[in-house]
């Protein structure tokens, strides 16, 4: 509390994962009630990249593709710790605890090209580990060590050399003496007695074992151990692999699993403090290269799907694949090593009404007001320093795009007994909302400038601490006398760069086996462009408002390239590119989908179009004109652009913990967080940073994986 005994004030720009989740933790209960929040947030709905809203029928329409991954840790926290202060009633709400919004999703599946034209998807459904997402740590519990993903690394290779030796079961990995491991290895180095596949598997359960009793033997030995592992393996399993698909992928696995290790070992990254980071100058297939890997397996659909999963794809162009090697390593390992529960983990309705809504009633039933329509224009800095001031935040200024006319606007609507955001606001409570409505207001929009007011928020009398968690293709512009003081911010703007995106969504009759898709529900990446990612959304139906329900629903998405000969300051960029978005649609749905779904292509070659489902009321003939009543996005919005962590740019981001200004902080996941990819587990961990920059909760310790390395 202050002197005068009141509550701090926090401006939170933003209504993303990142800016909520800092407002999140700076009203939970231990805080005390020190915090008075308020969150400001262009338009009517939360979400930031994650918003989602219902459309015709109660139909979900999503920014993309948003599936959790198992190794969620902080981000499932947070939504644990939602649903058990939302307490909604199960008979009343479908969705009333966590477990019912997430739901296991362990099939994943990668493509790669078959005879001719063809597409062969390669699929594999991961096992349960043990455990919950979110779940407490063990005590003393380091899961993301260097040392525990070699190990894991070489419990890997001793299960697969086992599985191809005639199915036998990998024996335990003993652990001898120090002195007789060093003779082990030394014996097996020179006299060549990794020749089986038993010898293989044997090597390498000594290996773990060698590592998990004595790990400071990772000297030049060690690492002439992992060359003549990964020699062998090749010789016995290269050439035969070629003419055999399922042993061709599986060496593609022991390939890029050998080179890791390899590059471990020779980078010193189980000694080097940095850890993964001190590699994150090379791009991760270069880095992988260096290390022995082979082209045809930093080629393969199993990377492929890496990049695709992470957009990571320079100026959206399919042809320039960059990720930095040290963060795209730490996401695969965490992805294959630290998943608890299920690989995946879909939500069982849009991102919006899965995530967001909890957040917002929550945070409302703590205090937290919620100014809707406030596109924030400009953060000032303060001109003038009275002795003992330090640099801060002295004004934040808002354009109003619209007037609420009651005390507060209320965004959400029920849809199947469900808080959900509409697509829309609701003009009934904008004061000249049908006039707004009649003007083709666009509230989300960049490039819609237009607003009724201006508001000037200033410190000391409005706010005590800002937390800007904007999207970084917005700091240009909102954050200028920032960025034109302090160096680091402009080497920020100029280093860490973002991609605009592309998503369709298909409502369709059939169910997928009548499409011709013979597996169970997938999330499938590593396609062809300009679509490379699918899903299977089918699990959807239930909670949309459908009178006749579709039997199949299909999502979509992939990298937009930048568009040649229109500047993004161009009022007509916007729409210029969503008509890119729907052309790349029709082309694919008529081109590639057939790899997909066979039986939606008619006996003239063309797509089906009377398969797709139209909103009750529309009446749409059976041609490419009804594809116009499914919903399609260019993400191209500043705010909207995914971040990319290109080779070397990591070095250049800004912390929430960072104090060069007094009274601010930043979170998203374009900062610098300790897990810095494009995604929810990164915008929560930034967000839990910045609350603790101002509160010094939650303590360091308890945002899981910060502590990396």
């Amino acid at each position: 509390m202050t002197d005068d005994d009141r509550p701090l004030r926090v401006a939170v720009v933003g209504g993303g994962c990142a800016a909520l989740s800092a407002a999140f933790e700076l009203t939970q209960p231990e805080q005390q009630g020190r915090y008075e929040v308020t969150v400001y947030q262009v338009g009517w709905r939360l979400g930031g990249k994650g918003a989602s809203g219902r459309g015709p029928a109660g139909r979900i329409e999503e920014h993309g593709l948003h599936v959790w991954m198992g190794f969620y840790e902080n981000a499932f926290r947070l939504m644990r710790a939602c649903y058990g202060a939302l307490g909604r009633d199960r008979a009343r709400v479908p969705l009333a605890d966590w477990r019912d919004a997430f739901v296991p999703a362990p099939l994943i599946a990668v493509t790669e090209r078959g005879p001719g034209d063809g597409w062969l998807p390669w699929m594999a459904a991961l096992p349960p580990a043990e455990g919950l997402p979110g779940d407490p740590l063990p005590p003393g519990a380091r899961p993301w060590s260097m040392l525990g993903y070699v190990r894991r690394m070489a419990g890997l290779l001793q299960a697969v050399f086992a599985s191809l030796d005639s199915g036998r079961e990998p024996a335990a990995a003993s652990a001898p003496a120090p002195d007789a491991m060093l003779a082990q290895l030394t014996r097996w180095l020179r006299f060549g007695e990794l020749a089986t596949l038993a010898g293989l598997s044997q090597a390498a359960g000594v290996l773990d074992g060698m590592l998990g009793a004595s790990p400071r033997l990772t000297d030049g030995l060690v690492s002439s151990f992992v060359d003549a592992l990964a020699a062998n393996a090749r010789a016995q399993l290269e050439a035969r692999a070629g003419d055999d698909p399922e042993l061709r992928r599986l060496w593609t696995v022991v390939d890029l699993t050998l080179a890791t290790m390899r590059g471990i070992v020779a980078f010193g990254l189980l000694t080097d403090a940095r850890g993964l980071d001190a590699i994150d100058q090379y791009d991760c297939r270069e880095w992988l290269l260096l290390n022995g890997a082979s082209r045809t397996a930093v080629d393969s659909a199993y990377m492929r799907g890496l990049y695709d999963l992470g957009f990571s794809y320079e100026d959206g162009d399919p042809a320039r694949p960059r990720i930095a090697a040290g963060q795209a390593l730490r996401g695969l390992l965490r992805m294959m090593f630290t998943y608890r529960g299920a690989f995946f983990w879909k939500m069982q309705a849009g991102m919006g009404d899965v995530v967001f809504s909890p957040l917002y009633e929550v945070l409302r039933a703590r205090g937290v007001r919620f100014r809707f329509f406030h596109r924030l224009e400009q953060v000032r800095l303060a001109e003038r320093l009275l002795p003992g001031d330090t640099p801060h935040v002295a004004a934040l200024e808002f354009d109003l795009q619209a007037q609420v006319a009651r005390d507060r606007y209320e965004p959400l609507v029920d849809v199947r007994g469900l808080p959900c955001w509409p697509a829309g606001p609701d003009w009934a409570q904008l004061v000249d909302g049908e006039l707004l409505r009649s003007e083709g207001r666009c509230f989300e929009s960049h490039w819609d400038r237009r607003r009724v007011a201006t508001t000037t928020l200033r410190v000391g009398h409005d706010f005590d601490f800002v937390v800007l968690g904007t999207g970084i293709g917005e700091i240009p512009r909102v954050a200028h006398e920032l960025v034109a003081r302090d160096a680091r911010w402009r080497a920020m703007v100029d280093h860490v760069r973002t991609v605009a995106t592309q998503a369709f969504q298909v409502w369709l009759a059939p169910d997928m086996a009548a499409l011709g898709w013979p597996h169970p529900n997938v999330t499938l990446s590593g396609f062809v462009e300009p679509f490379d990612t699918w899903a299977d959304m089918t699990h959807l139906v239930p909670l949309e408002a459908w009178p006749a329900p579709p039997g199949s629903i299909g999502y979509f998405c992939s990298v937009l390239p930048e568009l040649a000969g229109v500047a993004s300051t161009d009022p007509a960029y916007p729409l210029r590119q969503r008509e890119r978005v729907h052309e790349n649609a029709l082309a694919f749905l008529r081109r590639d989908v057939r790899h997909l779904w066979p039986a939606a292509i008619g006996s003239d070659g063309e797509f089906r179009w009377d398969l797709l489902v139209v909103p009750p009321g529309t009446s749409v003939p059976p041609t490419a004109e009804r594809f116009a009543s499914q919903f399609w996005t260019a993400n191209v919005n500043p705010s909207d652009r995914y971040t990319l962590t290109l080779p070397g740019s990591s070095a250049y981001r800004i912390s929430p913990l960072d104090t060069t200004w007094d009274n601010f902080t930043v979170c998203g996941d374009w900062t610098d967080c300790g897990f810095n990819a494009g995604c929810v587990e990164a915008a929560v961990m930034s967000g839990r940073l910045a609350a603790h920059a101002i509160s010094r909760l939650p303590a360091l310790e308890d945002i899981v994986g910060f502590d990396h390395p």
